[in-house]
């Protein structure tokens, strides 16, 4: 069923709900009637109050984990509470003040990167998150050497010395020169350029028919940028920190889930392609349990912003995860905080 829009619920449900939900995410607890009638703001029985609960859990806004205990927001409930119904709590000049300098004195950026995940980890007390672009540094040189039975070994160097191989399959005999005629033409057209920038002017010249290498040289060109591509795109390089936070007293009851969430940061791909889909975003994103396949076993949540450099690109994404109780209105502006005091530091 899907959840009505806040501005369908009447005042008073509207204010029973907003404080089922502040409640709940203070302190991981269902709430019950008389919480809810004990300090006499709403001004409702205890019976009147029960009567609103039951509506919106008809709505699918709030459930009952077991018959006797109060209500928690559901997923829906939760998404429509934080787009519709959030209190953002705003960092104060200080917090940014904080946030700033200890980025700042972490050093060299790859080591602002980690002190990032460990800064929004300390904010939010569940597990901090960056993903790192892949690095994509000025090549110098690229080769082919034959290894034999319909191999080669391909090797990248750049231009800060660092050296990369990978074995490609020739795909059959080869003609002599072939290896040669190729190695030369990338390198020739990738010095002081990125692999993507290269690989660019390489496609555009042989489409244009302006190269001077036969098919077989050709075909190995296209196989030499394929092999690094591909590579580049399975290696997500995500720096996470604080997961031990996960392992709360609350998450005692429910070992299972937390194990298949500290599984999934173990593996990273899968999380590291949730972060990445924040990566246009004009705002912070927050992805709510079942709304995303990956959280939809684990019961949780996470809040991502993508960082840019000084020039407006977007270079990374960062934030966190952590049970669904996360604290969204003071997490949220947090993460969005880190995101832009690490741009400032990136050139």
């Amino acid at each position: 069923m899907n959840a009505p829009p806040v501005t369908e619920l009447t005042a008073r449900a509207r204010e029973i709900f907003r404080r089922v939900v502040e409640e709940y995410l203070e302190h991981g607890q269902p709430v019950g009637s008389k919480t809810l009638a004990a300090d006499g703001t709403l001004n409702l029985s205890p019976a009147s109050i029960r009567s609103v609960l039951a509506d919106l859990e008809a709505l699918g806004l709030l459930a009952a984990p077991h018959t006797s205990a109060g209500r928690m927001p559901t997923d829906a409930g939760l998404r429509i509470f934080v787009d519709g119904m959030m209190r953002v709590a705003e960092p104060t000049r200080e917090e940014q003040a904080a946030i700033e300098a200890r980025l700042a004195e972490a050093g060299p950026l790859e080591a602002a990167l980690h002190q990032a995940s460990a800064i929004l980890s300390d904010l939010s007390g569940a597990a901090g998150m960056v993903l790192v672009a892949p690095r994509e540094q000025r090549l110098a040189q690229f080769s082919l050497v034959d290894l034999g039975q319909g191999r080669a070994l391909a090797v990248l160097v750049g231009e800060d010395g660092g050296i990369e191989n990978r074995i490609i399959s020739l795909g059959g005999a080869i003609a002599p020169g072939a290896l040669e005629r190729a190695s030369n033409f990338i390198t020739a057209r990738l010095a002081g350029r990125t692999l993507a920038e290269a690989a660019q002017a390489m496609r555009a010249e042989i489409a244009a028919g302006r190269s001077q290498l036969d098919d077989a040289s050709r075909d190995l060109v296209e196989r030499g940028l394929a092999v690094w591509s591909e590579d580049a795109a399975r290696r997500p390089v995500l720096i996470v920190r604080g997961a031990a936070n996960l392992l709360d007293e609350a998450a005692l009851g429910d070992v299972e889930r937390v194990r298949m969430l500290l599984e999934d940061l173990e593996n990273k791909q899968a999380i590291a392609e949730v972060l990445e889909s924040a990566r246009e975003a004009e705002a912070t994103r927050i992805f709510i349990g079942s709304e995303n396949r990956l959280f939809a076993l684990t019961g949780s949540a996470v809040i991502a912003s993508p960082y840019r450099d000084r020039e407006g690109r977007v270079v990374g994404v960062l934030g966190v995860i952590g049970p669904t109780r996360l604290n969204y209105a003071r997490v949220v502006p947090m993460v969005d905080l880190t995101a832009r005091s690490l741009g400032k530091l990136i050139a």
